[in-house]
C-alpha cells in the first residue's frame, strides 16, 4: 500500500461533528469529483473531493455519501455509495473497493453500489425538510468547470423545488479549520518527505544546473518516499525568476552568484506540505543576499509570535506589514521619512512584499476556512514572508508550516535547514 493506513475512526468523528451542526430533519449529499479529460481520450489523474474524503476516506471516483441522522430507519442514516467493479474494469483499471473494504475504510456499515443512489435518494428525500448540497465555496475558487455536485444541485432542485436547501461546504469549512491528531500525523509525514527532498536538492545544486533538474530531484525523492508527487505545481526560480510569485516554467539555468527560490511541497495521502526556501546557487550567501535573507527570516519569526489564537487574519497581516516596513527601511529599500507619510495601503512596503503572509494548510494547500475567521488552537498555517527586489534580480521567500498551540506554536519544520549558517553547512556536506 502506498500510504500508511488512516484510522477509520477519524472519518467517523468527522461525520459526527458535521451531524451536530445540521438543522433537524435534514439530508446531506456529497458526490465525488469527476475524472477530468485532457485531449483525445486522455484524462487527468483523479483527485478526490476533499470534503467527501474528509467524511469517508474513500479515494475513488463515482462515490456518494448520504447522511440523514433523523431517518426512521437506522440503515438510512449513513449510506455510502461506491462504484461496482466488473471483470472488464478490473482488467483495464484495476480493482475497486468491495462493500466490505469500503466499510473498513469509512466505518459506514451501509455500503451500496452507486447505481442504487438515485432510488435511495428519491426514497428518503420526500421525508426531510432540509437538503444540504455541496459546492466549492472557497473565496478564490475558479468554478469554470461544472462538477458532479453542481450537476446534482440542478437535478435535485428541479425535482424537489419546495425543499429548503442549505450549504454543507460552509459547515465543513468550520470543521476542517481545526486539525485532528490523525491529520497532524499525515501532514507531518508530508513535511518530512519535503525535508528529504530539500536536503537532496541542497547537495545537488551548483552553478549550471537547470531549474527543471532541481524539480526532478524533488520529484524523485517525493515519489520514492510514497508521495504521489508535488502538492502543487512547483516554483523553482533563480535570479530574476524568484521575483515572479507564481513562476512555473522552471526552464532556466541557475547561475553562479544567483539565489534560487524553491516553493515546493510533497503530498501524502491527500494531505500537503508547503515549503519555501531561497538559497545561494554556489552555496555561499553574499553580504547583500545574507542581509535580505535574514531580514525575511526575522519577519517570519515575528509573524510566528503574533500568529496566536483570537487574532483575525486581517489584523495579523497589518501587524506583519509593520514588521516588514522596519526591515525594508533597514535594507535601504524604503526611506524612513517617506514611510511615515504612508497611508493604510502601505504602498511602499507592498512594492517589495505584495502577498499575504499565511494561509490554512491541510487537505487543500490553501485550506478552507470561513472568511477572516479568528485563529484558533489546532489550526495549521503557513508563514511565508518575502522580499522581492526586481531591480536587483533578487527575490527571497521563506516559508514554514506551524500548528497553533495553547502556549506557543509548534514548528512542523523544526529539522529543516533555515538559517544562513544551516543552509551553507547543508550545501557543503
Amino acid at each position: 500500500m502506498r500510504y500508511d493506513s488512516i484510522d477509520p475512526q477519524f472519518f467517523a468523528r468527522n461525520r459526527e461533528r458535521l451531524l451536530g451542526k445540521l438543522k433537524p430533519n435534514s439530508l446531506v449529499v456529497i458526490h465525488a469529483n469527476d475524472i477530468l479529460p485532457t485531449n483525445a481520450d486522455g484524462t487527468m489523474s483523479f483527485r478526490q473531493n476533499n470534503d467527501l474524503f474528509y467524511l469517508t476516506g474513500v479515494d475513488q471516483e463515482e462515490t456518494v455519501i448520504v447522511l440523514c441522522p433523523d431517518a426512521p430507519a437506522e440503515a438510512d442514516r449513513e449510506i455510502l455509495f461506491v462504484r461496482e467493479t466488473s471483470e472488464l474494469i478490473s482488467i483495464w483499471e484495476g480493482d475497486k473497493l468491495t462493500k466490505e473494504q469500503a466499510t473498513g475504510v469509512s466505518e459506514i456499515k451501509n455500503v451500496q453500489w452507486v447505481d442504487g443512489f438515485e432510488a435511495a435518494f428519491h426514497r428518503i428525500a420526500p421525508h426531510v425538510e432540509n437538503i444540504y448540497l455541496h459546492t466549492n465555496e472557497y473565496s478564490r475558487a475558479n468554478t469554470i468547470v461544472e462538477t458532479r455536485n453542481r450537476r446534482f444541485i440542478r437535478e435535485c432542485q428541479e425535482r424537489y423545488p419546495l425543499h429548503r436547501y442549505e450549504r454543507v461546504a460552509l459547515l465543513l469549512q468550520e470543521l476542517r479549520m481545526v486539525k485532528d491528531i490523525e491529520e497532524i500525523r499525515f501532514l507531518q509525514k508530508a513535511m518530512d518527505i519535503t525535508e528529504a527532498g530539500f536536503r537532496r536538492v541542497l547537495k545537488y545544486l551548483k552553478p549550471g544546473v537547470g531549474e527543471w533538474e532541481l524539480e526532478a530531484e524533488y520529484l524523485h525523492e517525493f515519489v520514492r518516499n510514497k508521495s504521489r508527487g508535488f502538492a502543487y505545481a512547483p516554483i523553482i526560480g533563480a535570479g530574476k525568476n524568484a521575483c515572479v510569485l507564481h513562476y512555473l516554467e522552471n526552464d532556466q539555468i541557475c547561475e553562479d552568484g544567483q539565489m534560487v527560490l524553491m516553493d515546493v511541497g510533497a503530498e501524502y495521502a491527500n494531505w500537503n506540505a508547503d515549503m519555501t526556501r531561497t538559497v545561494p546557487v554556489n552555496g555561499k550567501f553574499t553580504p547583500r543576499q545574507k542581509d535580505v535573507y535574514e531580514a525575511v527570516l526575522r519577519v517570519m519569526w515575528g509573524a510566528n509570535d503574533i500568529l496566536r489564537p483570537g487574532l483575525t487574519p486581517i489584523e495579523y497581516q497589518k501587524q506583519v506589514i509593520e514588521i516588514m516596513e522596519k526591515e525594508l527601511i533597514g535594507l535601504g529599500l524604503i526611506d524612513a521619512e517617506e514611510a511615515k507619510k504612508q497611508d493604510e495601503s502601505k504602498a511602499l512596503v507592498k512594492k517589495y512584499f505584495m502577498h499575504g503572509t499565511s494561509h490554512h494548510l491541510g487537505l487543500d494547500v490553501h485550506d478552507v476556512s470561513p472568511p477572516n475567521a479568528p485563529f484558533g488552537v489546532g489550526q495549521v498555517f503557513t508563514i511565508e514572508p518575502g522580499i522581492y527586489i526586481r531591480e536587483e534580480n533578487l527575490g527571497v521567500r521563506i516559508e514554514n508550516d506551524v500548528i497553533i498551540g495553547e502556549e506557543e506554536n509548534i514548528d512542523m519544520f523544526e529539522n529543516f535547514p533555515t538559517t544562513v549558517e544551516e543552509i551553507e553547512a547543508a550545501m557543503a556536506e
